[in-house]
């Protein structure tokens, strides 16, 4: 079917789609022994789960050492992807709107099955058909030489407690061709999509770093101008750059720099049966830590009829809780601000990121001394309701993790609320920090989820 007029659906229209894509396919996912695990294999000299292929991820130990009070050292398993994935969302004007090409993607750990995806979501192994499955459909509108325009280009990171130096290739490009549109594909438009992002695990989480990535403008949320006082108002102008900052971009960057140059973080990839040093235990059917904290390392066996292979088997890693994701927004001077913090990961590939306020597993806090619990954590669980100005289920990446997800909140404080506590923490408008995602390894992933959910307040 080509696409056109009758191409374009309402909120409506798009939840009967999605709903009848669901009851389409099949999904089954079962936890399964390692001994089952067809095609990957621990390797016998250093205990690493590897696929037979070489290919697609494997799973290792890493060792860090860090600067930092508390838990300085620790080791831990680590996913190893070295190859560079695109995720890619395809423009259409209609009527002179813009609209994106989403599909409706199953990966083995999303929770409910079935979520909104990027046009194009693949690895380089699954694009090149390593798996000897199908192609990947409208992946010539992103390859060099197409005749689209390019909106953005650029290589953002993945989460850095459970990948090491992972990142994916984000792009957006603009076509006007005719394009075909396949029963699992649809056309939306960026306030349908933000308005898709309020709900609970329905974009994933490869679709929420695009959207954040689409330039504002033209192509991004439109809308009122009016200055109405209201908090979507104080969004739209600190993202557009109306107002004056507390610190200039130059100043930004310097504070982040200056973090990384100082901080230590020393990785070392170690054979993964050396984990067992830092308190992981090696099982039959799962590696976890004795504390019963953090996450497993599983093994699945996956069946579903819409993907390029229809039946396959892999490692997931399966994190124990969901985490928190909250940032801290207040207006000063009138322009509203976000305070983020400069933080180090396990596997970050620059020393350090700037993500939202607090991030974290608040579980594995439980038992640390008050001093070591992260900066504004406290806070952010006694937050008053009528503060709490975005609260959302979000799922990570199903393709590697199983049932991971966060709750994002952005909570508005007072005017004087919320200093910046030291040189790590430093508020910044919504534009600075669009602006640095034309760099890649400056926001982390959660980050850029919240970026996107804000746009769509």
């Amino acid at each position: 079917m080509a696409d056109g007029d009758d191409a374009v659906m309402s909120m409506a229209d798009f939840h009967t789609w999605f709903d009848a894509r669901a009851r389409a396919h099949s999904f089954q996912v079962e936890r399964i022994p390692f001994a089952d695990l067809t095609g990957w294999d621990f390797e016998p000299d250093t205990g690493n789960l590897v696929h037979e292929s070489g290919r697609f991820f494997s799973v290792e130990g890493l060792r860090v050492r860090t600067d930092r009070a508390w838990a300085a050292r620790w080791t831990q398993p680590i996913i190893v992807q070295p190859e560079i994935g695109m995720l890619g969302i395809l423009v259409k004007r209609f009527d002179g709107v813009p609209h994106c090409l989403m599909q409706a993607k199953m990966e083995p750990g999303n929770i409910n099955g079935l979520q909104l995806s990027p046009t194009v979501q693949a690895t380089r192994s699954n694009y090149t058909k390593v798996h000897g499955g199908a192609g990947t459909k409208y992946l010539e509108y992103f390859r060099p030489g197409s005749r689209g325009r390019v909106l953005f280009d650029g290589l953002q990171s993945e989460q850095g407690t459970w990948f090491l130096h992972k990142r994916n290739r984000n792009i957006v490009v603009e076509t006007e061709d005719d394009v075909p549109l396949d029963d699992n594909f649809c056309w939306l438009t960026l306030d349908q999509l933000h308005r898709l992002l309020r709900l609970d695990h329905m974009v994933n989480m490869d679709s929420r770093t695009v959207l954040a990535c689409i330039p504002h403008g033209p192509a991004g949320p439109g809308g009122r101008d009016a200055a109405d006082g209201s908090f979507a108002e104080a969004v739209r102008s600190s993202l557009s750059g109306h107002g004056r900052a507390v610190h200039d971009l130059g100043e930004v960057l310097g504070r982040l720099t200056e973090v990384r140059a100082r901080r230590e973080l020393v990785q070392r990839l170690v054979p993964l049966r050396d984990v067992t040093e830092g308190g992981w235990r090696l099982g039959a059917e799962a590696i976890d830590h004795r504390d019963g904290k953090y996450f497993d390392i599983v093994a699945v066996d996956v069946r579903a009829t819409n993907r390029e292979v229809t039946a396959w088997p892999q490692p997931l890693l399966a994190p124990k809780r969901p985490g928190l994701v909250a940032l801290l927004v207040r207006r000063i001077g009138g322009t509203l601000h976000a305070l983020v913090q400069a933080r180090s990961d396990a596997g970050m590939l620059n020393v350090a990121e700037l993500t939202a306020t607090v991030h974290c597993q608040p579980d594995n806090y439980a038992d640390a001394p008050p001093e070591h619990r992260p900066a504004y954590l406290d806070h952010v669980l006694a937050a008053p309701p009528d503060r709490v100005r975005l609260d959302v289920m979000y799922s990570e990446e199903g393709g590697r993790f199983h049932h991971a997800q966060n709750r994002y909140l952005v909570i508005e404080v007072e005017d004087d609320a919320a200093a910046e506590p030291d040189d790590r923490y430093l508020w910044t408008t919504l534009n600075q920090l669009t602006s640095l995602l034309r760099h890649s390894n400056y926001l982390t992933v959660e980050l850029r989820s919240l970026m996107a959910g804000l746009r769509g307040l």
